[in-house]
């Protein structure tokens, strides 16, 4: 990894590490190579083979010639988004040195509406895909997603990722009831039928697993929640349906909220295949400005976990998202901006604003000034976001705890530092 200095060009950043300019510029999906913040980012890899594409060579020739998957070419060589395209005189990234942090499993969450190159690119480096939701009417019968999803479970499955229905406790209004919850887990007929849509669902949409995310579950049904789990599991397991649940970011067993109280991650743990831990959110839209998932916090979530739940079963959340904050923030007033990782280091660079990076909370950050259209004042704004070091640091967290895997919340906009490190850290468990 490698940061940005001041005079640093791509290309005397390739000749001073002994790669080229095309390969930095492809490999990171630069946009524009010539506007490189101070501060920034750049992963240089450095593959152990490569091949050339001639005349009449496909990508499943090539795979079949060096044994390898087409998977793990797409994995290798994002610059193909998934697809089969290639062009004689194209270079192609056939192996790199091997993974040294071993075998993990991934998930990453899409709405429907997902570009789809962006779905394409991605895959490769799913283990799971879970599709953003079903939520639940009062009488139990299911919402559907907005959007197709049946085109996502059909590509999900074209690159060997399991497809996982959501269901969670969202209404029509879009918004996590807790008295929704509640009704559902006090009243047995009620929580029957809901497993009962839920089955159907999964058989005839073709998913392979199931995702639960009910949140705000009132404290006096946090017993009632693992059974319903594992009721749900009675169900899915002698069909060959895996089953995921959810669960906020707690740091010990008597943390007070409402967020909290109604997750008992080891009754949930024991109910379920594999838990996903909402390890994020620390800097969120109506809070001061912070790290989105500030390294320590999330150290703390996993510290409590594992004393709960075996490590086999957890997945970490990693989010992909950054918050522009407007200073001074005004709590109850200030509204945070969201915007993407990519767009984050393309703000910095449109405002000459230089990337700084926090070493407590292991986060990139940068402070720039824009003009207020309503007042002519120029305001300070402070953005936090994520970059190949924080990412580092996040995904090395599965192999110091031992966990099962990881879980981007969300993959709707291409970050391409995220996979570039997760690939060259692990080896990402497939279904084919």
């Amino acid at each position: 990894i490698y940061i940005v200095k001041e005079g640093d060009s791509v290309y005397s950043i390739a000749k001073k590490n002994n790669t080229s300019p095309s390969r930095i510029i492809t490999d990171n999906n630069l946009e524009n190579p010539q506007k490189l913040s101070i501060g920034q980012t750049l992963v240089l890899l450095y593959p152990t083979l490569t091949y050339t594409v001639r005349g009449g060579d496909t990508l499943n020739s090539i795979a079949n010639a060096y044994g390898v998957s087409l998977n793990q070419l797409w994995r290798n060589n994002p610059q193909l988004a998934g697809g089969n395209y290639i062009y004689p005189g194209q270079i192609l990234n056939i192996a790199y040195e091997t993974p040294p942090l071993g075998t993990v499993k991934t998930n990453g969450y899409a709405y429907p509406y997902i570009d789809r190159s962006v779905l394409r690119t991605t895959l490769p480096y799913l283990t799971y895909l879970s599709i953003f939701t079903y939520g639940i009417r009062p009488d139990g019968t299911l919402i559907p997603p907005t959007g197709v999803a049946s085109e996502l479970i059909s590509l999900a499955k074209e690159y060997g990722t399991t497809p996982l229905m959501m269901l969670t406790s969202l209404t029509e209004e879009g918004t996590f009831s807790n008295e929704l919850v509640a009704n559902i887990l006090k009243e047995e007929a009620l929580a029957d039928r809901v497993i009962e849509n839920t089955m159907a669902v999964l058989r005839e949409k073709g998913y392979g697993g199931l995702d639960v995310d009910f949140e705000y579950i009132p404290a006096e049904y946090r017993e009632a929640y693992p059974a319903f789990l594992n009721k749900l599991r009675e169900r899915l397991t002698p069909e060959g349906y895996v089953l995921f649940a959810s669960l906020a970011p707690k740091n010990s067993a008597e943390q007070r909220g409402l967020l909290y109280e109604g997750h008992d991650y080891g009754a949930v743990g024991e109910a379920v295949d594999y838990t996903l831990l909402m390890t994020y959110e620390w800097g969120y839209t109506y809070g001061p400005p912070q790290a989105v998932s500030p390294l320590p916090e999330v150290r703390r979530v996993i510290d409590y976990a594992v004393t709960e739940i075996p490590r086999e079963k957890i997945f970490l959340g990693i989010p992909n998202y950054a918050y522009d904050w407007t200073l001074p923030f005004v709590r109850g007033e200030s509204q945070a901006r969201a915007l993407s990782n990519v767009a984050a280091v393309q703000l910095a660079s449109d405002k000459k604003a230089e990337i700084q990076f926090d070493e407590t909370a292991q986060t990139p950050y940068f402070h720039y000034y824009e003009r207020d259209p309503a007042t002519g004042n120029a305001r300070e704004h402070v953005v936090w976001f994520d970059d190949a070091r924080s990412m580092d640091q996040k995904l090395r967290l599965l192999r110091d705890y031992d966990l099962a895997g990881g879980s981007v919340w969300n993959i709707m906009r291409y970050f391409p530092q995220l996979w570039l490190v997760m690939n060259s850290l692990y080896t990402i468990e497939r279904n084919t």
